[in-house]
C-alpha cells in the first residue's frame, strides 16, 4: 500500500530549471567555454558539483570545481531574487495537499543544494506538508546513482515497497528504479530531451495521479 512519496523539486515541484540554465551558462561565459546544449541536458538531475567536476575535467579548466560551483551558484541567487518567471509547476501544489490530507508521508529528494531548496520551501511555503527534505549536494554520489532516493525512503520508516517517486529526468527516473522504487515520469512542457522509459508510469498532468487514482495503480506496480 502507498504511505510515502518522494518528489523531486526541479522541474517537478517548482520550475526552476530555466534559470538553471541561465546561470550555468553565465558561468559558461564567465570562464569563457561554449557548453553545447546537448551537454548540458545530458548532465540534467546531477548535483551542481558533479556537474563542474565534470566540467572541469572535460574542457580543461584551470578552475576548481568548488570555484565553478560558486559561480553558477552567485548567478542562481540573483535570478532568484529578480527573475519572474519562477513559479510552483501547475498542478502540483494541488497535489501536495491531497497527498497530505489522504495521511501520506511526504519528503523531498532533489539534487539542488539546501539553501535553494530551503529557499523554495519558504518562497511557497511548503515546509507544513513535508516531514524531511534531502540534497543530493550533501551525499557523496549524484543521481542518477541510488543513494539520494534509498535514504528519502528509508527516512519514511515504511518499506520502499510502499513508496513512490516522482521525477522529470532522466537521471532521476534511473536512480528511482535503482533504487527499487515504483517510479512517476512526469513528462512537461519544460522537460526538453529526457528517457522515461523506465518509468512506471508516465503522466503530463498532475491530476492524473491524485490520491484516489494512484494508490491503485501503485499496488498494482508492485
Amino acid at each position: 500500500m502507498l504511505k510515502a512519496v518522494l518528489f523531486d523539486m526541479d522541474g517537478v515541484i517548482v520550475n526552476t530549471e530555466p534559470l538553471h540554465h541561465k546561470a550555468y551558462y553565465q558561468m559558461f561565459n564567465q570562464v569563457n567555454i561554449h557548453v553545447p546544449d546537448a551537454y548540458y541536458r545530458a548532465h540534467t538531475g546531477s548535483s551542481t558539483i558533479n556537474i563542474c567536476r565534470q566540467i572541469k575535467q572535460d574542457f580543461n579548466l584551470p578552475h576548481t570545481p568548488e570555484t565553478l560551483v560558486q559561480l553558477k551558484r552567485d548567478s542562481f541567487k540573483e535570478l532568484f531574487k529578480n527573475d519572474p518567471s519562477l513559479q510552483l509547476i501547475e498542478g502540483v501544489l494541488d497535489l501536495i495537499k491531497d497527498y497530505y490530507h489522504n495521511g501520506l508521508k511526504l519528503v523531498l529528494a532533489s539534487s539542488a543544494h539546501m539553501n535553494t531548496i530551503n529557499s523554495v520551501f519558504d518562497r511557497f511555503e511548503l515546509a507544513p506538508y513535508f516531514d524531511a527534505k534531502f540534497s543530493g549536494a550533501d551525499l557523496k554520489a549524484s543521481k542518477p546513482h541510488p543513494e539520494i532516493f534509498i535514504k528519502a525512503a528509508a527516512s519514511t520508516g515504511f518499506n520502499k515497497q510502499n513508496c513512490m517517486v516522482i521525477e522529470d529526468s532522466t537521471n532521476g527516473i534511473k536512480a528511482a528504479k535503482s533504487a527499487g522504487i515504483f517510479c512517476v515520469g512526469y513528462d512537461s512542457k519544460n522537460s526538453k530531451a529526457q528517457d522515461y522509459s523506465l518509468a512506471d508510469k508516465v503522466i503530463d498532468d498532475f491530476s492524473s495521479i491524485h490520491y484516489h487514482k494512484i494508490v491503485t495503480l501503485h499496488k498494482q506496480g508492485f
